[in-house]
């Protein structure tokens, strides 16, 4: 353990946290000195556990700025409320900057503690993703326009420097610390060998966000891509997906095809006939009466619904739940789909992906499924092939350990030939604001039922849950959020029985 003053840094979480690439979270209201001490400490042990430790000096800095940055934001708004000042008038604005430094130096300590009453928060995010490290801070004061624009244009006069001594040479704006700040935040970047596209500042209608992403070195980057390529093409030692489903989903997707036919398709294989009877009289299917035929079953489902149960159906066939890992990941995925078929019909906008909700959910994880599910000589096979490449170990527990499994299972979905939008939603599921616009319905949905079943389990806080994605249902607090999972859970409970 990492002593810190009054704090103490928790390496086996963090360990973890990168290996699973679980947000790392400290969130503060006054970011006193001894806490600025710990982030420190917390991103040196993040990046040691990444691999990066060089680049701590770089980031250590820019981390601190951003906090720095985000309190005085605070600082600024419980200021100008108090003096009865309109932040986003350009007149009261200059008005209100006259003095706001010295007064705040003052009396910093009144004005801390008014943040603290307000909960004006800071928090700062270390995140470990395929290829990047991505650091965020976050404060729920929305920047105005005005600073918006300010921060803008320190930025592109950072683009002329290459030197501190470029920059201090300059007379820059000193009503507000002279933006020196960002203009080294960038130096930094610069010395990292990379530019000022790799910080963006935004804001939602709750959360200022300021965001540093780091991609990794090049080596590394083709180290994960070449890992994750090498396991999909193992995976051919898993089964195709069943010739049976493959040829019903060929006809389901038939547009002159009828039901008739279809029932008759499924039904010439009396062990897959069974299997989906019993499925579709399942909880997962909330049925209000029980199926006797397969005939029925696509009457109540519909084409694209027993497609798509046949999607979820194949993939459990191939990939089974014969081990306590699998049955556990199962179980998540069984939960999963039930909060994103009841997201998307309670709050969502789109009612037509209701369809796809269910198997969406269920499938988000078959990349992480995937490592419980190959022949036994798995493993070996791809130790041999990091041996071969000169991949340190490290990378292959990463990868192992959840990182990167859902590039893994959308890779496989692609192989097996899944419609588009499930793929999407089994890549993007952890990372909703990169999918392809006409996807994000689902790839939202599927990924705030997973965040849901996440921090049901206090695996994940509600701050972490992106704030667009919530708004995209109409969800604005926390306490919103907490009666939905409380009513989510009884309602799963109730539908597998336990009580």
């Amino acid at each position: 353990m990492t002593e810190g003053i009054g704090f103490v840094v928790d390496e086996a979480k963090i360990q973890q946290s990168v290996k699973t690439g679980t947000p790392v979270t400290i969130t503060t209201y006054t970011l006193p000195h001894d806490l600025e001490v710990y982030m420190g400490q917390v991103l040196g042990v993040f990046l040691k556990c990444s691999g990066h430790e060089s680049l701590r000096d770089y980031l250590e800095y820019c981390v601190q700025e951003l906090a720095i940055n985000a309190k005085k934001a605070n600082t600024k708004r419980v200021y100008f409320l108090e003096k009865h000042l309109n932040i986003e008038d350009p007149d009261e604005y200059r008005e209100g900057m006259i003095n706001f430094k010295k007064d705040t130096l003052d009396n910093m300590e009144y004005y801390l503690q008014i943040q603290r009453d307000k909960g004006f928060y800071i928090k700062v995010i270390y995140k470990y993703e395929k290829d990047s490290i991505v650091i965020e801070v976050r404060n729920n004061v929305v920047v105005s326009k005005i600073e918006l624009m300010r921060i803008h244009d320190k930025l592109a006069r950072s683009r002329k420097y290459n030197s501190l001594e470029d920059a201090f040479s300059q007379v820059l704006d000193s009503s507000e610390g002279a933006g020196l700040g960002l203009v080294v935040l960038v130096l930094m970047l610069k010395k990292m060998g990379l530019d000022e596209e790799c910080f963006e500042i935004s804001a939602s209608e709750m959360e200022t966000m300021a965001k540093l992403r780091i991609p990794l070195d090049k080596t590394k980057i083709n180290n994960v891509t070449d890992l994750t390529n090498t396991i999909v093409d193992s995976v051919n030692s898993l089964p195709q997906f069943p010739e049976n489903i493959m040829s019903v989903q060929k006809l389901a997707s038939d547009p002159n095809s009828e039901m008739s036919a279809i029932a008759k398709k499924i039904s010439i294989d009396p062990a897959m006939t069974a299997d989906i009877i019993k499925i579709v009289n399942s909880a997962q299917y909330m049925l209000s009466k029980k199926v006797d035929s397969i005939s029925d079953a696509i009457k109540i489902l519909g084409i694209k619904g027993i497609r798509n149960l046949l999607y979820s159906y194949g993939t459990q066939k191939i990939l089974g739940n014969e081990t306590k890992e699998k049955k556990n990941l199962w179980n998540h995925s069984y939960k999963t789909a039930f909060y994103t078929y009841n997201l998307v019909r309670n709050f969502g906008k789109n009612k037509l992906i209701l369809d796809d909700a269910y198997v969406g959910g269920m499938l988000h994880d078959m990349g992480k499924i995937v490592f419980f599910s190959s022949v036994n000589d798995f493993s070996n096979k791809i130790k041999l092939f990091c041996d071969q490449k000169g991949i340190p170990e490290v990378t292959f527990e990463y990868v192992s350990a959840g990182m990167n499994h859902a590039e893994i299972g959308a890779l496989i979905a692609e192989k097996w030939n899944f419609p588009q939008m499930l793929v999407c939603g089994i890549r993007f599921h952890h990372d909703p604001l990169a999918a392809p616009v006409q996807f994000r319905p689902l790839v939202d949905a599927i990924y705030l039922a997973n965040m849901f079943c996440q921090i049901e389990e206090s695996r994940e806080g509600y701050e972490l849950l992106e704030p667009t994605v919530l708004a995209g249902f109409g969800l604005t607090s926390k306490k919103q959020v907490e009666i939905i999972i409380q009513k989510f859970s009884q309602g799963f409970k109730r539908e597998v029985g336990l009580r």
